[in-house]
């Protein structure tokens, strides 16, 4: 069929889903195995955390090779999806890839940008395979867990609304809307997998209480993680519009303050790439205000970085995130100054995208812990009531019950 001149491959072809969906599980048997060897005789929440670990550290892994995909110019190195040119790999589309390559030298599919692309789609396969796993292996375990079943389960949704923003990243051909969506859907998995790490960390028998953390920097943590999330949008629309560039000094741009910028068309989301939403090319200074608002915002992300590593300082339980939160912010503000000094090397890129998720991990895990010691604090209302004698029960029957 795909020999045939007028033949046209589809953009959505489902006929080697199943084969993909097997190769995934094939992959993920690896680290299934590895973890089953490691804790055989642990709890089940002990393996459940060392799987979630596990899966947490290939989806940062696979954040970064997504990272590489965009930077390398491979997100259509296969046209279609799931698999390529209707094959599980680039060696059965291989007439398929000669033909475009020839028909196009500079286009975007070749045999390399082909096999970028479906390694990105195997690793993403295994991690779906990891996550359906620890889902399962939750609600077997429910009844004898300390923690709950809709974080797995939320995971599991999430992997399949990631799975769609991925498949739509193709078939629209790399619309910066979408693009920027499976980033930002990619380090929400992140999140994910690093709360239910923390809560099976706590749930472990004998695990001690965490310390108290003040109403003050649990609101701090939060505005700090809401302005991350707003900074990563921002970086994700200057990658996917192809706006690294334009601004090539430091700390002005194109030598002004405020170099000439078209907000109305750089900030227009629903749009193909490198066109306006009335289909004309997107004008230069469009470009300047996509670069120039992110590195405006990035001023106030790293002062605001720089406030919390020093709030959490003082609070014991929280001060290793702390000096995980000032040298990601001391990395990302060289990563992305060298994505200027250097022209944007892939290097840096990586570097840069990895900062970014490494800093949604260290505050995820603060922002969870900082929750579980707010619940596991005695409700202060109730003790300034209470007798000041004894009860007959002993001295520990008022210690405050952990709650997770």
């Amino acid at each position: 069929m795909e020999s045939d001149p007028h033949y046209i491959q589809p953009l959505l072809d489902l006929a080697p889903l199943a084969r993909l969906m097997l190769l995934g599980v094939l992959l993920a048997l690896l680290p299934l195995v590895w973890v089953w060897l490691r804790s055989r005789s642990a709890t089940p929440a002990h393996r459940l955390r060392v799987l979630t670990l596990v899966t947490l550290f290939l989806t940062f892994d696979l954040v970064l090779f997504g990272a590489f995909t965009r930077l390398s110019d491979s997100g259509l190195g296969c046209p279609d999806w799931p698999g390529c040119y209707g094959s599980v790999s680039p060696l059965g589309a291989s007439a398929s890839i000669a033909a475009a390559q020839a028909a196009l030298p500079s286009g975007p599919v070749t045999f390399s940008k082909a096999w970028v692309e479906m390694i990105h789609r195997y690793f993403a396969t295994t991690v779906g395979v990891l996550i359906l796993v620890l889902a399962s292996v939750s609600w077997l375990e429910r009844r004898r867990l300390a923690v709950s079943f809709w974080w797995p389960l939320l995971t599991l949704v999430w992997v399949c609304v990631q799975g769609a923003f991925g498949a739509l990243t193709v078939t629209m051909q790399l619309f910066p809307a979408m693009v920027t969506l499976h980033l930002l859907g990619g380090l929400a998995l992140l999140a994910l997998l690093r709360a239910q790490a923390v809560g099976y960390a706590l749930a472990a028998p004998g695990r001690p209480q965490s310390a108290p953390v003040d109403p003050g920097t649990r609101r701090a943590l939060w505005l700090v993680f809401a302005l991350l999330w707003v900074q990563i949008a921002l970086g994700g629309w200057v990658s996917t519009n192809n706006a690294v560039l334009v601004c090539s000094d430091f700390p002005t741009c194109q030598g002004s303050w405020w170099p000439p910028m078209d907000f109305q068309h750089g900030f227009s989301l629903w749009r193909e790439l490198g066109m306006t939403a009335t289909g004309e090319l997107l004008p230069f200074p469009a470009l300047t205000a996509i670069h120039y608002v992110h590195r405006l915002a990035a001023y106030v992300l790293l002062a605001a970085l720089f406030w919390l590593a020093w709030r959490l300082w003082f609070v014991p339980g929280l001060r290793n995130s702390g000096r995980g939160v000032l040298a990601l912010a001391l990395w990302q503000l060289f990563s992305g100054l060298s994505t200027v000094v250097l022209d944007w090397p892939l290097l840096a890129a990586l570097a840069h995208t990895g900062g970014a998720a490494a800093l949604v991990i260290v505050l995820t895990g603060a922002l969870c812990v900082s929750q579980l010691a707010q619940a596991r604090q005695p409700d202060r209302r109730l003790h300034s009531f209470a007798p000041t004698a004894v009860p007959p029960d002993g001295p520990a029957a008022q210690q405050p019950t952990p709650v997770l």
